[in-house]
C-alpha cells in the first residue's frame, strides 16, 4: 500500500495526550499514525519537526454573507484555512434570501438552507454546514423542524434578544420539537426588554461615547435569560448548547442548571483576550453582543473552562467594515467581529502561554468538543478513518497581528498589534494542503458540504 501523504517529525496532539507519531493519509482520510518506520511509502513526505499536528479547527459559531456579516463564502474560509480552521458551522436563516432586501417573512428555513449551500459550493475552500436560524414565532416552523434535522442538519439557532426573539412560550414549543429529534438548540440569551431599558436610560442620559455601550447590556440581562431557557431546556429534555457565554453570572447559571451533560456552552476568542477597556481604545469597533467584559469575567471564563461547564472556544466571526462601525451609533449597530484567522494563534498565546492550560485542552475546546457537540463524526480528531483536516502548529514563531493580513473582508482587527507566539504553518482539509505559511494554495469550491447525524451526548 502507498500513502498519498505522510507527516512525520512532529508532535501529535491528541484530546489527551502529545506523542510523537507519524501520521499517513490516503483519499483524503487518515489512515495510521503510528512510528514512521512501520508505515508504508508515501507519494508526498511533510516535516512536521519542532512542530504540533493537531487536528484542524472547527468552529461551531460562524456568519458568512448575511444580514450581519460582508464575508462571502472566498473570503471568510481563506480567512479560516490561516488560521486552521477546517470546518465551519454558519447559520442559514429562516426567510433569508440574500437580495436586497433580505427578510421574506412568509419564506422558511428550508429556503435558508438552499440560498446558504448555493452561496458556498463554488466558494468554500474548506468544509462547512449550517445550523437552521429560528426567526419569528411561526407554527409551521415546528413542521419543519423533524425534516431539516433528517436532511443532516441537526441544530437550531435561537433567540430571546432583538426584534426576533422568541417567548418563552413558543421556546418551550420548540425545545419539546427538538427534544422528539434530538436535535441541538443553540441560544443566544440576553433579556431584550433589560437592554431596551439600559438603552433608554442611556441616550437620554447623554452618553453617547462608545465606551457607554456594555451599560446597555448588563451581565445580568446574559444571565436572566440563560437562567430561563436552560431552565426550559431541562424540563423539556432538550440538547441546550448557549453561545458566545460572556460573563461569570450567566456561566454560573448554567453550571448549576447543567446535568447529565445535557447543558453545554461555548465562550468566544474575544472575551478570553480582551476585555472592557477596549471600549476606551477601540471605540465602535468591539460592538458586540453581548458586550466584552470586565476582568473577572475573562478569569471567569478559564474558570469555567476548566471546570468543563463551558467545554467550547468559538469565534462568532462576522465580517464588517470599520468605516460602518464608526458612522453608526453604539445603540445602532451593527454587532460582531472577525477572528477566524487569529483565534488558535490568539487562544493558544492567552490560554498556553500565558496560562499553562495543554495542548490537548486546546484540541479539546477547538476541535473535538464542538465536533462531538454537533454530530461531525469525522472532524476534530485524529484517529484512523476520518478526514484528514490537519494542521500544522509552530510554537515558536513570534509576530505582530495586523488587520493588513486580513483575507476576510473586514479591515480591521480587535487583535490590532497583539503580539503572540505560536502560529499554523500549514492546513489540510480532507488530505489536502489548502494553506501553508500565510497563502492560499487551494481553489475555491473544494470546501464540502458536511450532512450530520443527531449528536450522541452521552458519550
Amino acid at each position: 500500500m502507498q500513502l498519498d501523504t505522510i507527516i512525520s517529525g512532529g508532535t501529535v496532539v491528541t484530546p489527551n495526550d502529545t506523542i510523537d507519531a507519524s501520521i499517513g493519509i490516503s483519499d483524503g482520510r487518515i489512515v495510521a499514525v503510528g512510528d514512521r518506520n512501520r508505515l508504508p511509502a508515501a507519494d508526498h513526505a511533510v516535516d512536521a519537526s519542532g512542530q504540533f499536528v493537531l487536528p484542524g479547527v472547527v468552529d461551531p459559531h460562524v456568519h458568512v454573507g448575511d444580514h450581519i456579516s460582508a464575508d462571502n463564502y472566498k473570503t471568510a474560509t481563506q480567512a479560516a484555512a490561516l488560521g486552521g480552521v477546517t470546518t465551519i458551522i454558519d447559520f442559514a436563516w429562516q426567510g433569508f434570501d440574500g437580495g436586497d432586501t433580505p427578510w421574506e417573512h412568509s419564506g422558511t428555513l428550508k429556503e435558508g438552507i438552499k440560498q446558504k449551500r448555493t452561496a458556498a459550493e463554488d466558494e468554500a475552500i474548506i468544509d462547512y454546514t449550517f445550523h437552521a436560524g429560528i426567526m419569528r414565532e411561526d407554527d409551521s416552523v415546528l413542521d419543519e423542524i423533524p425534516e431539516i434535522v433528517d436532511e443532516g442538519i441537526p441544530s437550531f439557532k435561537i433567540f430571546t434578544a432583538y426584534e426576533w426573539g422568541l417567548s418563552n412560550g413558543f421556546m418551550e414549543r420548540v425545545m419539546e420539537r427538538l427534544a422528539e429529534t434530538g436535535a441541538v438548540g443553540l441560544y443566544h440569551t440576553e433579556d431584550q426588554t433589560i437592554c431596551e431599558e439600559h438603552s433608554e436610560r442611556l441616550r437620554a442620559a447623554g452618553k453617547s461615547d462608545p465606551s457607554s455601550y456594555p451599560d446597555s447590556r448588563p451581565a445580568y440581562a446574559e444571565a436572566i435569560a440563560a437562567d430561563a431557557a436552560a431552565r426550559l431546556a431541562v424540563e423539556t429534555g432538550s440538547k441546550y448548547y448557549g453561545v458566545h457565554t460572556s460573563c461569570r453570572a450567566a456561566a454560573n447559571v448554567l453550571e448549576r442548571h447543567a446535568r447529565d451533560g445535557q447543558i453545554r456552552a461555548e465562550t468566544c476568542t474575544h472575551y478570553l483576550a480582551l476585555n472592557e477597556s477596549v471600549y476606551d481604545s477601540l471605540g465602535s469597533l468591539p460592538r458586540i453582543a453581548p458586550p466584552i467584559r470586565p476582568t473577572d469575567d475573562v478569569e471567569a471564563m478559564f474558570e469555567q473552562l476548566r471546570r468543563g461547564t463551558l467545554s467550547v472556544v468559538s469565534t462568532d466571526h462576522v465580517a464588517q467594515k470599520a468605516a460602518t462601525k464608526y458612522e453608526s451609533e453604539w445603540w445602532e449597530g451593527p454587532y460582531g467581529a472577525n477572528g477566524l484567522q487569529t483565534s488558535l494563534p490568539v487562544v493558544h498565546h492567552v490560554a498556553v502561554n500565558e496560562r499553562d492550560f495543554s495542548y490537548p485542552f486546546l484540541v479539546r475546546v477547538m476541535a473535538s468538543n464542538p465536533a462531538r457537540t454537533f454530530g461531525l463524526q469525522n472532524k476534530g480528531t485524529l484517529q484512523p478513518g476520518t478526514d484528514a483536516d490537519i494542521i500544522l502548529f509552530d510554537p515558536e514563531i513570534e509576530y505582530t497581528i495586523t488587520a493588513d493580513d486580513n483575507a476576510s473582508i473586514s479591515d480591521h482587527s480587535l487583535y490590532e498589534g497583539m503580539e503572540v507566539t505560536g502560529g499554523v504553518t500549514k492546513t489540510f482539509v480532507r488530505g489536502s494542503l489548502v494553506a501553508e505559511n500565510g497563502e492560499i494554495i487551494a481553489s475555491e469550491g473544494h470546501g464540502s458540504f458536511v450532512k450530520r447525524p443527531v449528536p450522541d451526548w452521552d458519550c
